[in-house]
């Protein structure tokens, strides 16, 4: 398996730093908010990172956090009366109901910054102690030119940061670069005790203590969205390494932007939307299907109509998988014949170019292309009378592909042995072009409770709302 690596911008073969295991961290959601559309990739596509190196036998740890604290969550409790736990409480339960809708598992771990405060300053204290950070009246900042590689990961020297980079005008601060690791206390925020006086961690700092304490001081993959490239993912390398003398990630991932209707996101613009507004709109596994058909290094546009694109692609993949239960249903315990055998055969090729697909960067547009090629051919099999071999065979390379991708993960109702009996007769009826049975056993359905539907792929059932 190959992955793009940040790091050394190319592709590198995969090799985990202990064979059979894969430690992954993702940078999770500042809980102040429901998640943004643009939130909705970088999880996405770590999720389906995740299914497929367990698809290939590896043993994973997935880690991703909830930033709990920071400015953000500090106004806008203070805006609503309430604490910052009680906000954050709050919208770490919502995330789990629009990651859910997403198809995104929960992580192995999901720790707050807030529960990993002995472990922050620890960090800092190591830091410190290397002479890579230095307190002044109870905040304490990462000494950046003291550290050779910093620039490493946005592939910059500290010249041209400095004069390109935003940072804060300090005169406490020995180098404007210099960035904050703990934050001295202020009235009506939440502090906590540490050797420099009460205060509050960075944003920074959480993701090095909480990565390390889980996943240990070296782990294979970190990533998350392009924006977080520099300065955030450049300082946790800094901050990591500063202070254990060893390398922090093998492999840095990250995803490319989302723009809206070929416009970057933004509030001021009008054109920010969180997933739970999307919802209200669209079925969020669609989201997901419009995120999954573009590489994610590449920028992608999201619009309405692309969205709407990516449910008839989704429809179409629920007909193909209840096209072959319905097959099922009538299947013959036989060998398969020359046509079923040669629609096996290119059910074979459908999985193998799709783990090719997976397996060069975790290309998700060919591997649904692969998997579009075997719903063709899934179409094309016989209304009836199909050996149960060939069907187990399509539903096993379907379920395969749409495992790893998170899709057709609602299940659709069982219909009853005495309605599918009604439903092959009736396929029988009309094949003798004797409609009067045909009609007569079509009302028997919808007596029953189902809806029967005629389709060029043979007759689906469903039950009636």
């Amino acid at each position: 398996m190959l992955i793009y690596n940040s790091l050394t911008r190319k592709k590198e073969p995969f090799v985990p730093v202990e064979p059979g295991k894969v430690k992954i961290y993702a940078c999770g959601p500042t809980v102040y908010n429901f998640f943004h559309i643009g939130n909705a990739r970088p999880f996405i596509l770590f999720d389906v990172l995740r299914r497929y190196l367990e698809t290939r036998g590896y043993d994973v740890t997935f880690v991703q956090n909830f930033t709990d604290i920071d400015d953000k969550m500090i106004n806008r409790a203070r805006e609503e009366g309430i604490t910052v736990k009680e906000l954050a409480d709050r919208f770490i339960a919502e995330y789990f109901v629009d990651a859910g809708a997403l198809g995104i598992r929960p992580a192995t771990v999901h720790p707050k910054a807030t529960e990993h405060i002995p472990q922050i300053i620890g960090l800092i204290q190591k830091l410190i102690d290397n002479g890579l950070a230095y307190a002044v009246d109870g905040d304490v900042y990462y000494r950046v030119r003291a550290f050779d590689r910093y620039g490493c990961l946005c592939g910059q020297n500290l010249e041209d940061l400095a004069s390109g980079a935003r940072v804060s005008a300090d005169e406490r601060k020995e180098d404007p670069l210099d960035f904050a690791l703990w934050k001295a206390h202020k009235p009506g925020e939440p502090a906590w005790e540490s050797p420099w006086g009460k205060g509050r961690p960075g944003w920074h700092i959480e993701c090095s203590a909480m990565s390390m304490t889980y996943l240990g001081d070296t782990f294979d993959i970190h990533g998350g969205g392009k924006d977080l490239l520099f300065p955030h993912h450049e300082n946790e390398i800094a901050q990591s390494e500063g202070a254990t003398g060893k390398p922090y990630v093998r492999y840095w991932m990250h995803n490319g932007f989302l723009n809206i209707d070929n416009e970057k996101m933004s509030k001021s613009a009008g054109n920010f939307f969180t997933v739970r507004d999307i919802a209200r709109e669209f079925d969020l596994e669609a989201v997901r299907m419009f995120m999954l058909s573009a590489h994610y290094r590449s920028p992608v546009n999201f619009s309405r109509e692309l969205i709407a694109q990516a449910a008839s692609s989704l429809e179409r993949l629920y007909g193909a998988r209840d096209h072959l239960a319905f097959l099922a249903v009538s299947a013959l315990d036989r060998a398969p014949d020359e046509a079923e055998r040669a629609f096996m055969a290119e059910a074979d090729r459908a999985q193998e170019k799709f783990n090719a697909a997976m397996d060069d960067d975790l290309n998700t547009a060919d591997a649904l292309a692969a998997l579009f090629e075997l719903v063709r051919e899934v179409f094309r099999l016989p209304q009836d009378g199909v050996s149960r071999e060939a069907v187990a065979c399509g539903q096993e390379k379907m379920l395969a592909m749409t495992g790893v991708l998170g899709l057709l993960m609602k299940q659709t109702d069982e219909v009853t042995p005495e309605v599918n009996a009604m439903v092959r007769e009736r396929a029988l009826a009309r094949q003798n072009k004797d409609w009067k049975r045909s009609d007569e056993l079509r009302d028997a359905i919808k007596a029953a409770g189902y809806i029967l539907e005629d389709t060029p792929a043979g007759q689906k059932v469903r039950r009636s709302v």
